[in-house]
């Protein structure tokens, strides 16, 4: 039996940040060609590998290769039964799980896509996963899709749209000793942030999950010289919604929030920069309704943005799931159990086997 711990632990003294996957890659990629059961595909540092066993349903299985920047050294410590380290949650536990599972199991209830890509966490426009949606989406056909990401081993359902947006303010300079002869831009912003302040998040329900929207001001920028009235400014705002509609439905929304608190005869702007649509549950699908089951738990909202989302693009319905406490990704206490992994695993293989 793979110590999934141990097999963790490698990966995760392997650097991955965005943009640099290749030697991981080229990890997984030795590993899955010497399982001879599978038919395996490179795409710059992406690895694809399938099994062709002519089963009824093909799942596939996603993971992200890369991490974001390490806080330290990055390198894993592992104290017992505990595994510390940059990426043991998000999700190098869940890639050891999708590897075991990918060079261990020669005969599922379906056939098996196994997804290993790059650039997760960065902008959409350098997702690797999204690039093969675009270019090779029949690599990625299945009848439902699983993304290991971190659930702390419970499905989360869907995902959440993301949305970026920059409010551009117009003022007129002046020196700061008589100020009444311009008009600041910066201070011109507190609608604005007052608007923010006021804001009420939406709960939505759906298929018994519920979707928290966020709404909030992430960037400012402005100012000239110490001793000029600023004539421009600008806050970049970051809008979680639920995914009931489309990107275009969510800006509609977020002009109604934040419009009024805008001149356009002085210049002031409202500008989608990013944007993501979200994806609904898709729990109704028996392959991710028996995942639920297999875990024993209730399933809960996805409320951040992930790939689950790409996958609802080409029609594939998918979930979240997979080891580790995501409340843990991208922070210094990131750390994944031998318990955790070994139960995401088992759950994954009772789906597998049961088909």
């Amino acid at each position: 039996m793979t110590d999934l711990l141990a097999l963790t632990a490698e990966l995760v003294a392997i650097p991955s940040v965005s943009h640099h996957e290749a030697a991981l890659a080229d990890r997984a990629e030795a590993e899955l060609c010497a399982a001879r059961h599978l038919e395996v595909q490179r795409f710059d540092d992406t690895v694809v590998a399938r099994t062709r066993l002519g089963r009824s349903r093909r799942v596939v299985l996603a993971g992200h290769l890369d991490t974001v920047p390490p806080f330290e050294d990055g390198k894993p410590r592992l104290e017992g039964d505990t595994l510390w380290g940059l990426g043991a949650v998000d999700m190098k536990g869940g890639l050891a799980v999708l590897l075991d599972l990918a060079t261990t199991m020669r005969e599922p209830a379906v056939d098996i896509t196994f997804v290993l890509y790059a650039c997760e966490e960065v902008a959409r426009h350098d997702n690797a996963l999204g690039r093969l949606a675009a270019t090779r989406p029949d690599l990625l056909a299945g009848d439902a899709a699983v993304l290991g990401e971190p659930t702390g081993g419970i499905v989360e359902a869907g995902c959440q749209g993301t949305m970026r947006a920059v409010i551009s303010v117009g003022g007129r300079r002046a020196h700061t000793a008589r100020p009444w002869m311009g008009v600041n831009a910066v201070h011109r912003l507190a609608p604005v942030l007052a608007a923010l302040e006021r804001y009420v998040p939406r709960g939505v329900l759906l298929d018994g999950c519920e979707y928290t929207e966020q709404l909030q001001a992430v960037k400012i920028e402005g100012g000239v010289a110490d001793n000029v009235v600023p004539d421009r400014a600008a806050i970049t705002i970051n809008y979680r919604f639920a995914p009931l509609g489309d990107v275009s439905s969510a800006e509609r929304t977020l002009r109604e929030l934040l419009g009024g608190e805008l001149d356009a005869s002085a210049g002031d702007t409202l500008e989608v920069v990013d944007a993501a649509a979200g994806a609904p549950p898709a729990l109704e699908h028996p392959v991710l309704s028996r995942l639920v089951a297999a875990t024993g738990a209730p399933p809960r909202a996805k409320v951040g943005w992930t790939d689950v989302a790409t996958f609802a693009e080409i029609g594939v319905p998918a979930t979240n799931f997979g080891p580790g406490d995501p409340l843990l990704a991208h922070t210094p206490d990131e750390h994944v159990t031998r318990r955790e992994l070994d139960r995401a695993r088992a759950v994954l293989e009772t789906v597998l086997l049961d088909g």
